[in-house]
């Protein structure tokens, strides 16, 4: 039986019905059709699913639908500005070359917003715990680690 959900989405009010079993992940892409947020693993390991609930990064794979009641949530398409150009860290992203096969972009980016969010200027040692969660086959995060960095005005 369906349930009616209310939450704010990137900044837009929403109200859906869902299927109390669903996964957060599931809503995003199957009904509301935001494909930016990827599913990896499916059981919270790979953080490609990663998206930021009332400023904490999570994995939206596990996160359960019926948890975002009230709540704000925001994904890689609510990152861009309202004239449509991209958030500092998706270009910090590209002029360090830290997009690869870009499967586990969105996820990474997401850490790192949450991180940046939280504090202006991190350590690396900062930077890694908060991507930590966040596979990457490509890169060997070096330059992951450089572009949130960048972002963050560190370099």
């Amino acid at each position: 039986m369906k349930r009616e959900l209310t939450f704010i989405l990137n900044g837009e009010a929403v109200t859906t019905e869902v299927d109390p079993q669903w996964t957060l992940l599931y809503l995003l892409r199957e009904v509301l059709e935001l494909t930016g947020t990827k599913e990896g693993c499916g059981y919270g390991e790979c953080g490609a699913c990663t998206v930021i609930i009332d400023g904490q990064a999570v994995n939206s794979c596990l996160f359960p639908v019926m948890e975002v009641e009230g709540k704000r949530v925001t994904t890689i398409e609510g990152i861009t500005s309202k004239d449509g150009s991209m958030h500092p860290l998706q270009t910090a992203f590209i002029n360090e070359g830290a997009v690869q096969c870009g499967f586990c972009t969105p996820g990474m980016i997401m850490s790192a917003k949450a991180l940046l969010d939280a504090k202006d200027k991190p350590t690396e040692d900062e930077i890694k715990e908060a991507i930590e969660g966040n596979l990457c086959r490509c890169t060997g995060y070096v330059k992951i680690i450089d572009a949130i960095k960048s972002a963050a005005g560190g370099r």
